[in-house]
């Protein structure tokens, strides 16, 4: 009777890319594209608006403030902002933790390099979890609130950044967030079968470093603006005016102002 073969030992061989999402992996498989997917649609999406909106606090404190208020006008603003920001991010933060603690890096299976960027991955997620916590409590409901009062969101962030603590806090948070989000792309497009082969990876990977890196100077020239190019910015460049009255009434005793006119009628 001839004996049964053998297995081969598993290939020592370090793989090559990423292996895409496969089926048949339980639940675990839907949450995990799921998680994936949300990296990119909403909360990529509102990353890159975030930083493109604080992008304006090169033109002012007025141009900053605007742009605050435009965003605060928009229909439904509050729903949108729980239905597409807070409850995705919490979502992709927690599930997120929950990978990091049960991952772990396969340097027999994978290249260095892929146990670098999975390693990176994960601390630049936390990194982004804990800055975005304690920014979106400070900036969003602590003190003064921003959505009624956008004239003093420049202000606000400056009182911030004057602390060097914080201001380290933010350069790092910065970085971190972008690598995250960049990689992010990258490891989408490779587990969803959107780049197959090695070639299509290498290439879309330098596409993903080359926005990171934009979206990273973006957010590092806004912080620059904030502390350095418009020191001692004003408390308010939007302060409430009366109801009714959208500048100040001229005065009897004005120099010039020899005929007033009815109230509230500037001349």
């Amino acid at each position: 009777m001839a004996a049964a073969a053998t297995p081969a030992p598993p290939s020592t061989t370090p793989r090559k890319g990423v292996q895409p999402l496969r089926a048949g992996e339980g639940n675990s498989f839907y949450w995990r594209k799921l998680h994936s997917l949300s990296g990119i649609v909403p909360i990529g999406a509102f990353l890159v608006e975030h930083i493109v909106s604080n992008f304006e606090t090169w033109n002012g404190p007025l141009a900053y403030a605007q742009q605050v208020k435009f965003l605060n006008s928009l229909p439904l603003v509050r729903v949108l902002e729980w239905v597409f920001i807070f409850i995705p991010l919490a979502f992709h933060a927690l599930y997120g933790v929950y990978i990091a603690l049960r991952g772990r890096s396969n340097v027999n299976v994978y290249p260095w390099a892929g146990n670098f960027g999975y390693l990176m991955q994960r601390v630049t997620g936390i990194i982004a979890l804990l800055y975005i916590v304690q920014h979106v409590w400070r900036q969003r409901f602590a003190g003064i609130q921003l959505p009624e009062h956008p004239g003093a969101a420049f202000a606000k962030v400056q009182h911030e950044l004057s602390n060097p603590w914080f201001l380290a806090i933010y350069v790092i948070a910065m970085i971190a967030t972008c690598w995250h989000f960049a990689y992010g792309i990258w490891l989408f497009a490779a587990k969803w079968g959107i780049t197959p082969g090695v070639k299509a990876r290498k290439k879309f990977g330098y596409v993903c470093a080359a926005l990171g890196t934009a979206l990273c100077l973006m957010g590092l020239i806004s912080i620059y603006a904030v502390v350095w190019k418009y020191p001692n910015a004003p408390a308010d460049v939007m302060p409430e005016q009366p109801a009714g009255i959208a500048l100040p009434a001229p005065s009897v005793n004005t120099p010039g102002a020899t005929n007033p006119g009815q109230p509230g009628e500037v001349r």
